[in-house]
């Protein structure tokens, strides 16, 4: 390859202090080793990159094509030079988050914030992930750290655990549906016989989890709670929502809620690691969210109650 990252910084700081002499100061070289670099680059590229007929060299349409396109070059060459110094460090240059569907991810916005201000530089990436499929993209490696898993961990080990709290369910139809007329509290078994709307589990390894469904219960999978309470208020079936999701619905009238004969729904949320996991990106969100005021802050603000 015939251009040099080192031309390339060259030519950005000709162009950025306006002469070879200046270029040559911030650079702390003598201007006649700016010179020959640039020479050299015309020479091995077999373009002119300066016009030199005026008082003041000027960058030619070839030369200024060059650094548009050079400067990403540079600016990527830097990134990867910090990426490097981080993993060298113990700063991952990755961390995958898996976020279940019960927790509302706006709440995780301010520990991303903190993050930012601790000088965490790795890149954070969040799936978002139903049910089981928490747990299944830790499972399989799809993910470093998962927040929000509900009910226990796959089984055969190897996870490390702290418990955020528990989210309590609601029966809620819409007003117009059958059992909102119902005498309350309404049989369990009176309640299946009517469609189900359910959030699709996004396990792509471990078996699937349900919630209360009964085999052969007619069933509309959807693929967000969003979707599902969508779903509920036009009055397409029934469901237990997560209570923060609900309440808003009950004040305006759009759901009712459904008492039962069951005790109530409650589903224990998790964050799970590997045990072997190492990294200093992980073990900061490990540190952040095992303080008891971070969990509560983030059961909180998700109107969930939690323990």
């Amino acid at each position: 390859m015939r251009l040099s990252l080192d031309a390339l910084i060259v030519l950005d700081a000709i162009d950025r202090k306006g002469s070879f002499a200046a270029a040559a100061t911030e650079l702390h070289r003598v201007p006649s080793a700016v010179t020959y670099t640039i020479q050299k680059l015309e020479q091995d590229l077999d373009v002119l990159i300066f016009d030199r007929s005026g008082h003041r060299a000027r960058l030619t349409p070839a030369g200024q094509e060059l650094l548009r396109e050079g400067r990403p070059l540079l600016e990527a060459a830097t990134a990867l030079e910090a990426r490097v110094k981080r993993v060298a460090t113990g700063w991952e240059p990755e961390l995958r988050i898996a976020v279940g569907d019960l927790l509302d991810f706006n709440v995780l916005l301010d520990s991303v914030a903190e993050f930012d201000r601790s000088g965490g530089e790795t890149r954070l990436r969040f799936l978002h992930e139903v049910f089981g499929g928490a747990w299944d993209a830790l499972y399989t490696g799809r993910a470093d750290i998962v927040i929000g898993a509900p009910g226990d961990a796959p089984p055969g080990g190897g996870y490390k655990s702290v418990a955020m709290g528990e989210v309590e369910f609601v029966l809620a139809v819409a007003p117009t549906h059958p059992l909102a007329r119902e005498q309350q509290p309404v049989p369990m078994q009176v309640v299946r016989t009517h469609r189900a709307v359910s959030v699709g589990d996004t396990s792509r390894t471990l078996q699937p989890r349900t919630s209360r469904l009964l085999t052969g219960q007619p069933t509309l999978s959807v693929a967000t709670q969003d979707a599902k309470v969508a779903a509920q208020i036009a009055g397409l079936g029934v469901g237990f929502l997560p209570r923060r999701l609900a309440n808003p619905h009950f004040a305006s009238g759009k759901l009712v809620e459904i008492a039962v004969d069951e005790p109530k729904m409650v589903a224990p949320l998790y964050i799970s690691w590997p045990s072997k996991a190492r990294g200093n990106a992980l073990r900061w969100f490990i540190d952040h969210l095992s303080n008891e005021t971070v969990r509560k802050r983030l059961c909180e603000g998700s109107g969930d109650t939690c323990n």
